[in-house]
């Protein structure tokens, strides 16, 4: 009996003793394999970083390229001259007091603002809200931030600051404001504390909006100066019109009707909507995807119906000072896919665009118009 016992004994102490080295064993070979997918997830993630390196580098090259090769801005030697004449006014004002009536006949005829881009100095993408389209913009006379999200709807977020969105987890802690209408596609703006949005009953029935942001009221209501309804950019059919703020004021793109080639421009009194004056800007909206206005003078923004690079190819200066086939072919550098809205805000020299969902903004880089 108790030799039976001490057989079962030390037969346990054995198989104990073998599965522990097996044990040991199989943690041997676990730390191998671990060791080896860390060695091997570690090259891969190098491989990566050495690939973003290279297809960022090659974009810089490509933007120098393009910016070399790109039309030049409006410095040719006519434009020079006339420049050169226009302040060479100013001077024999001052050597002879009897010019003084033609220099301040000069001067009325330019506008006060004389500011044309040359180029995007930076690129901030500060988060993803939403789906691919929509927009948000700032007021150039508040520190508060409105996101308009899809392509219609009858509330939008506001928020504090650029901070206070950038730091918010998706809308959280954003107040949303209900509005008494719907508005139709990304095309609002808000300008010193009303927000100008399209309302869109039918194809026929399009209305332009304003909205006291303070009191939550309306103040006032246009209907579309149009025959019938079509889309001022291509590229994105759901907006039926867009409204843009700069240093002279308020302003409105739209299309006539279906069968228009061209992007039109009409001035607006911001108190009372009227419209102040039409232009024709010769701007195409086929290919289009935005625009924006700066001192007066629309860019167009281009892609592709295969999203690619989105560039500014053609401009229309109200004041007849920039004309489009001497201004610079300005790219945006390569994102996400396309434009559904961007928005200028003067006081910051800043564009607010909406690109696939995420809310980017361009910090622009600017230069005087040449003087007519």
């Amino acid at each position: 009996m108790i030799s039976t016992e001490r057989d079962r004994m030390q037969l346990w102490h054995e198989q104990s003793h073998r599965y522990h080295t097996e044990l040991l064993d199989f943690k041997k070979l676990t730390a191998e394999a671990m060791e080896g997918l860390r060695n091997e997830h570690s090259g891969i993630f190098n491989a990566l970083e050495g690939a973003a390196v290279r297809v960022d580098r090659v974009e810089r090259e490509m933007d120098y390229v393009e910016s070399q090769t790109s039309p030049r801005a409006c410095a040719n030697k006519a434009d020079k001259v006339v420049e050169q004449g226009a302040w060479g006014l100013e001077e024999s004002r001052r050597k002879d007091e009897e010019e003084e009536e033609d220099w301040e006949e000069l001067q009325s005829s330019v506008s006060d603002c004389v500011e044309i881009i040359s180029g995007i100095r930076s690129v901030k993408i500060l988060k993803r809200v939403g789906g691919p389209k929509g927009m948000w913009t700032k007021d150039p006379r508040s520190s508060k931030v409105y996101v308009f999200s899809g392509t219609s709807g009858d509330s939008i977020y506001q928020f504090n600051s650029v901070q206070d969105f950038s730091r918010s987890p998706g809308i959280n802690g954003s107040r949303q404001i209900w509005l008494p209408s719907e508005w139709s596609g990304p095309g609002s703006a808000v300008y010193n504390g009303y927000l100008y949005y399209i309302q869109q009953e039918d194809d026929t029935d399009v209305q332009v909006v304003k909205y006291d942001l303070l009191t939550g009221t309306v103040t006032d209501v246009a209907m579309f100066p149009v025959e019938s309804h079509a889309a001022v950019y291509n590229l994105n059919p759901e907006t039926a019109a867009d409204l843009a703020a700069d240093d002279e004021g308020l302003w409105l793109l739209y299309a006539t009707s279906d069968s228009e080639p061209n992007i039109n421009l009409a001035k607006m009194d911001p108190a009372t909507l009227d419209i102040e004056q039409i232009w024709d800007t010769r701007c195409p909206r086929e290919n289009a995807e935005a625009a924006f206005v700066v001192c007066g003078t629309v860019y167009v923004v281009y892609n592709t119906r295969q999203a690619s690079r989105s560039r500014i190819q053609c401009l229309f200066d109200v004041n007849d000072v920039v004309i489009s086939e001497e201004a610079p072919l300005i790219y945006f550098p390569r994102r996400y896919g396309a434009h559904a809205s961007l928005k200028y805000n003067p006081e910051e020299k800043q564009l607010y665009g909406w690109d696939d969902g995420y809310q980017i903004i361009y910090r622009l880089s600017m230069k005087r118009k040449l003087l007519v």
